[in-house]
């Protein structure tokens, strides 16, 4: 669904431009912002207003057809998985993954759920794996190692997976399907290079750095480091999830240790504003009608103990870039990561350091919590409206 104050701030400057050189649009019926021009294999952007046009609610891509209505919730210390069913809220299936499970990550056709299996450290290196489930009967595959998985993207094109290794400050490129090793690229002055989102028409992605305060523009083309970001408001930033706004013309970067989200020009790779949300500010969803963008607050303890019982959600208004409800947790909580429902009512979130997930009404803020394992993490909501994923827990499209 199209916002109005984001088309028609994007049709005011692009008038001023016309304007500028002596075009005149005015009398032109049906006129429009001018398409998106993507990257090869890239599906279009049908509304250049609203690149989340797609994930609208229930707009199911026909490949998800038959997929289980379940959360999928990755337990990092108890080393499984818990499937929740969303509307009795009970688990009704737990199975055992790979070491330290982070995230669970839709693939870019839609067909695949992988779990990200972080792995620790050996003699002969990190025994990560990428655990496969089929969201049509719930149940996991053999696992596949690969190294240091922390997190997962999908190329535009869905040519290739993109695995972050954290650890190591890089990117590793791989069949998304097989996960056969394709190519590395280095990103050294990225400590903690964590999660990501891409530009509008695919050419470029910018990454977190956890550990430094910083980000890294990827040339997703070319497959280059483009150049760096330090985040300008505090000294020791710590820069998590980043999502695109609607119109493709800032990122918005939650960072959890100064409580707030900083936006950010894609283009010029620039500082534009920031917004204070709450404590240990985490993770960023957009609503489903491409309105607004939930923020996950996590709390305000150090960033592997238990908080100090004021997680929260903030929400957003994409069109004024301003908080315009915040939905405290019950008893404080740790929300971390997760998702929107496919109609857009719910948002699932996992609480980290409390053991369990929250159910979130969207329209109230009530909270609904299920207890799961130990230390619930990037949890998926399946299926998803929206034609191909580019990873993390359903950056749809």
């Amino acid at each position: 669904m199209m916002n109005f104050t984001q088309s028609f701030r994007r049709r005011s400057r692009l008038l001023v431009l016309a304007v500028s050189l002596g075009i005149c649009l005015a009398g032109r019926p049906g006129w429009a912002a001018p398409e998106v021009t993507t990257v090869p294999g890239m599906p279009p952007v049908v509304d250049p207003d609203n690149l989340y046009s797609e994930a609208g609610a229930n707009l199911f891509s026909p490949a998800t057809a038959g997929a289980l209505s379940r959360i999928y919730v990755p337990n990092r210390r108890s080393n499984d998985v818990d499937v929740i069913d969303p509307v009795t809220h009970k688990i009704v299936d737990h199975f055992k993954v790979g070491f330290s499970p982070q995230h669970i990550v839709p693939s870019w056709d839609l067909k695949t759920l992988w779990v990200a299996n972080n792995g620790h450290e050996t003699k002969k290196g990190v025994d990560g794996s990428m655990t496969p489930i089929d969201p049509f009967t719930g149940k996991p595959g053999a696992a596949i190692p690969v190294e240091d998985p922390y997190n997962l993207y999908f190329t535009p094109d869905g040519k290739s997976a993109i695995v972050v290794a954290e650890m190591h400050k890089r990117l590793d490129f791989r069949d998304p399907h097989t996960m056969a090793f394709q190519m590395s690229l280095e990103a050294p002055d990225c400590n903690g290079i964590n999660h990501a989102d891409f530009s509008i028409d695919g050419s470029y992605a910018i990454f977190t750095c956890e550990f430094d305060g910083t980000l890294v523009k990827i040339d997703m083309v070319n497959r280059k480091v483009l150049g760096y970001l330090k985040l300008p408001l505090a000294k020791h930033g710590m820069p998590q999830d980043i999502r695109i706004s609607p119109d493709g013309e800032v990122f918005y970067v939650a960072d959890m240790h100064i409580g707030g989200v900083y936006v950010i020009d894609g283009k010029s790779f620039s500082f534009v504003s920031f917004i204070p949300t709450g404590p240990g500010a985490h993770g960023l969803y957009p609503s489903r009608d491409g309105t607004k963008l939930y923020v996950s607050n996590r709390g305000g303890g150090m960033v592997f103990a238990k908080p100090h019982g004021d997680g929260s959600v903030s929400v957003i208004d994409f069109a004024t870039r301003k908080v315009i409800a915040n939905w405290p947790i019950p008893g404080g909580g740790s929300p971390d990561m997760g998702n929107v429902s496919a109609d857009g009512t719910h948002l699932w979130l996992s609480g980290r350091f409390d053991d369990v997930v929250y159910d979130i009404d969207t329209a109230t803020g009530h909270v609904t919590q299920v207890d799961v394992g130990k230390e619930p993490h990037g949890l998926t909501v399946w299926p998803q409206p929206g034609r191909y994923s580019l990873g993390h827990t359903g950056n749809m499209r």
